[in-house]
């Protein structure tokens, strides 16, 4: 099938007394489409992002990117320079795990208010930070798929400090798919063989992918891009959405 047309919006998501700046790509046309919610790198939703959202809108979901940094950083949107890392791991550090879940699911909750959005089974997708992010994510009810893109610290930490996220493997009720590179420095191997064992264990249904590629593969706008293992791991994105939310492909 061949990308749908789509339309895009810049648009605001209320949680509560919060309103959380997000990019929204939707498919044209009429018909109820499953949701899928983006959470950026460390960077803000960026062109990176909002080209990931409209690709996924392209193939039939009605994708949203909500800026996860609206708490500490209004507007916040850089590149990958140096002090651009420096200040996206700033901002990173000071985010808490319960702020995060209730900010997806406000994200979900707007998803769910639209006409063109099926109202149960949503699927996310996130890379770097945001690879965490959709881990801890998946504990959420509505979360039936989710691609988790290199997220570092699942296994040593949580935003906010606690338990580490890897903990609350068991309370994931959808599908997971995880995608690292064994040259991540940020990763070591051993990390994702802990990954993997924990959501053997608990019995989530899963797969995990490694590709010979470093930190942010999947992103053409950085040094670290790697072509093949982008494209691998978007056939299974695809493959992963189009099983568990019953997209019209």
């Amino acid at each position: 099938m061949s990308d749908l047309e789509i339309r895009t919006a810049n648009i605001t998501v209320a949680n509560g007394d919060l309103q959380i700046a997000a990019y929204l790509a939707e498919p044209v046309g009429e018909g109820a489409f499953p949701g899928v919610v983006v959470i950026q790198e460390i960077f803000g939703v960026n062109d990176h992002i909002r080209d990931v959202t409209r690709r996924i809108a392209a193939l039939g979901y009605v994708a949203i990117a909500p800026a996860i940094y609206q708490r500490q950083a209004p507007g916040f949107e850089v590149g990958y320079s140096s002090e651009d890392l420096q200040l996206g791991r700033k901002y990173k550090e000071q985010t808490i795990a319960s702020e995060l879940l209730s900010d997806v699911q406000a994200t979900i909750d707007y998803l769910k208010s639209l006409k063109s959005v099926q109202p149960e089974g949503f699927g996310s997708i996130g890379f770097c930070f945001g690879g965490h992010v959709v881990y801890l994510a998946a504990t959420l009810p509505d979360i039936k798929a989710t691609a988790s893109f290199y997220g570092a610290g699942i296994v040593t930490g949580t935003p906010g400090g606690g338990e580490p996220t890897v903990s609350r493997t068991a309370e994931i009720t959808g599908v997971v798919y995880g995608f690292f590179g064994t040259e991540d420095p940020l990763i070591p191997n051993e990390q994702v063989d802990q990954i993997e064992a924990a959501l053997k264990q608990h019995q989530i249904s899963h797969q995990i992918f490694r590709y010979s590629a470093t930190h942010g593969f999947f992103c053409d706008q950085r040094e670290s891009y790697d072509q093949t293992a982008a494209a691998d791991a978007w056939k299974h994105v695809k493959q992963l959405f189009s099983h568990e939310l019953k997209a019209t492909e």
